[in-house]
């Protein structure tokens, strides 16, 4: 074996699957990676090289998959502290402060949760579609904290964004808003798309171009012009709370984009020096890629927000 790839092996078992699902089962590798593998030759059945992904090999069959080292990420590995809420070979769940952007962009070319998970991973990312890099399945805002899950491997990658696609990840929000929502439990659907009047934000649409969205809220404390509120999101758009809450007249507080603060909160806002989205991920579940158990992490509000909810309830 070189040092450019390595040579995983077996035996196909007699599950009665195509070859790419069988692969992808036995040797860890996701469904789509074990396809571009099967379509670059990489992959042989009895020694002999299978160009089809969906052949059905018989039980018995020796199979072996030479899988490229993974190439360096684009991203720079940067030394950023990261608070852990929990790691293992397949995954990493980050509690992510207020002002670290998820993802390196335009405008935010470093200094990324990405250039940290990369220092902090080093050589234990075993590839994303053949790149050794962070799985990134969903984002949380740049001034939005909390808990984010990153995959580490590329099948974990696969599952957690299956999971995230059918809607079956636990994903709940503590929000500040200004005024208490009435009625004080309910559910906001509507489609979000880009704004056509400004593309710097998100808007609720109903000419077909959004993606279907749905939150559900709850307040937990309503504290005169405010309220500390759970949202559950049923879906994950990109401003999804921030536009649905906004959109039944109780936007967050702190909200430079979406927020309509009442005259009386903005000296306190200002006292504080509170100047982002009230607006923290504190819930994160979901079935563990690897050994199918239900897991499920928290986040206790940061000091920003508890600070903002003394000062509210005075």
């Amino acid at each position: 074996m070189g040092d450019s790839q390595a040579i995983l092996a077996g035996v196909i078992g007699d599950s009665g699957h195509r070859l790419d699902k069988a692969l992808a089962e036995a040797s860890g590798l996701s469904r789509e990676r074990v396809k571009a593998l099967i379509g670059e030759g990489a992959v042989m059945l009895d020694g002999h090289v299978v160009a089809q992904a969906s052949a059905k090999p018989g039980p018995g069959c020796a199979w072996t998959i030479a899988v490229p080292r993974p190439s360096t990420a684009l991203a720079a590995p940067q030394a950023i502290p990261l608070v852990i809420v929990h790691e293992d070979a397949s995954l990493i769940v980050i509690d992510k402060p207020a002002g670290l952007v998820v993802h390196p962009a335009a405008g935010n070319p470093d200094g990324t949760l990405v250039n940290a998970v990369l220092h902090h991973c080093h050589g234990q990312l075993s590839g994303i579609g053949g790149v050794a890099r962070p799985g990134i399945v969903h984002r949380i805002d740049k001034d939005t904290s909390g808990l984010l899950v990153v995959a580490k491997t590329d099948a974990a990658h696969e599952s957690l964004a299956r999971q995230f696609a059918d809607h079956s990840i636990l994903r709940s929000y503590r929000a500040i808003t200004a005024g208490v929502p009435i009625p004080v439990a309910g559910t906001v659907t509507g489609s979000i798309a880009r704004s056509s009047h400004d593309r710097k934000k998100m808007a609720l649409v109903t000419d077909g171009r959004g993606k279907h969205a749905v939150t559900h809220y709850r307040v937990i404390e309503p504290i005169g012009t405010a309220a500390l509120v759970e949202c559950r999101l049923e879906t994950g758009r990109t401003h999804q709370v921030r536009v649905h809450l906004a959109s039944i007249g109780h936007s967050l507080l702190g909200d430079p984009v979406y927020g309509r603060c009442s005259p009386r909160l903005r000296p306190l806002l200002g006292a504080l020096g509170f100047s982002r989205q009230a607006l923290h991920a504190a819930e994160l579940g979901f079935v563990h890629p690897v050994d199918g158990r239900a897991v499920h992490f928290t986040s206790p509000l940061p000091e920003d927000m508890t600070l903002l909810l003394d000062a509210l309830r005075g």
